[in-house]
């Protein structure tokens, strides 16, 4: 099995200069941005991979006018060139959507927003999970604790469920990745997400969490996720990162970022302080080396990107 290397906390600017430093095949000109009918004056990002439901591949988005926070999630399936409202799917009032199999289902999520209990006029927010077998037969199964984004949820080799947290507040600062474990999906409870001990990955001002988890060849876990930070002006800045977990010793390699903005088409971003960023949507590994990187860009619209398989090198 390939060894994890973790030499420690590296700044999200010094993972930027490492990333810049690398030949990388990364180029603008072979991303795509994704073409979506039917929403109208709304714009689509934060999407998901695709992935199969009722034998096509489908795409959960983000759907969200460009002055507002209210969002939906829709479900779209490719027709041409463009992705198009899957008829009879379920609409979500939710934000950044997320999917795995555990168990033989398909269990989907999402941030659920609703008023703070103590802050009148501010929003607070959950992780929400859904499972079944199919999306029109999805029932609600767990909610996380209030104020965390970026719970995510992974079946292991042995059967067992992965579960990555990020906390903010008193533990988690702006956020940090934690990780616990559980037998089973029905154990899976408030108490064990909570309790997750964190990993020693992010600068207190900086922050970031998981999107989507890949169960590799060896038995470890092939993590897609985002690093963040403010500049001097307030300006945020997200940048796509991946490392490797092995569940087994709780050992984990560093994080790299695996693209940035300038690797993508320009195109608009939803206010001036979100013009760079990139949220991981998920990753198509399509072998020899290589992957899809799908993406939210600038909270406006969505792209696909080639680029090389971060994980490739855990299943040496």
């Amino acid at each position: 099995m390939a060894e994890l290397q973790n030499n420690g906390v590296l700044s999200c600017e010094k993972l930027v200069e490492n990333y810049r430093s690398k030949p990388k095949s990364n180029k603008a000109s072979e991303a795509v941005k994704l073409v979506f009918e039917g929403v109208g004056e709304r714009d689509v990002y934060n999407i998901s991979a695709p992935f199969e439901d009722d034998g096509e591949p489908v795409i959960a988005g983000r759907v969200e006018r460009r002055d507002s926070e209210e969002s939906e999630i829709w479900f779209f399936v490719h027709r041409g060139d463009r992705w198009v409202r899957r008829e009879k799917a379920p609409v979500f009032a939710l934000q950044d959507p997320f999917f795995t199999r555990i168990g033989g289902e398909l269990v989907f999520g999402g941030v659920q927003t609703f008023p703070h209990p103590q802050r009148v006029g501010d929003l607070n927010w959950r992780t929400v999970f859904y499972k079944g077998t199919s999306l029109n037969g999805l029932t609600p199964f767990f909610q996380g604790p209030d104020q965390m984004k970026d719970l995510r949820l992974v079946e292991l080799s042995d059967g067992s469920v992965g579960i990555f947290t990020r906390p903010q507040g008193g533990k988690g600062g702006r956020g940090k990745i934690g990780f616990a474990q559980v037998s089973r999906l029905e154990e899976l409870s408030i108490e064990a997400v909570q309790e997750a001990p964190l990993l020693d990955q992010f600068l207190d001002e900086e922050w970031g969490g998981c999107n989507e988890i890949h169960l590799l060849a060896n038995g470890k876990l092939g993590v897609l996720g985002h690093i963040a930070r403010f500049d001097a002006q307030g300006d945020r800045h997200y940048y796509p990162m991946a490392f490797g977990y092995d569940p087994a010793t709780g050992q984990y390699s560093d994080m790299e970022i695996i693209a940035e903005r300038s690797d993508f088409l320009p195109g608009p971003s939803k206010r001036p302080d979100l013009a760079d960023v990139v949220f991981s949507g998920g990753l198509v590994r399509q072998g020899g080396g290589k992957a899809k990187l799908y993406a939210g860009i600038s909270d406006a619209e969505a792209q696909v990107l080639n680029i090389d398989d971060p994980f490739a090198k855990l299943e040496d």
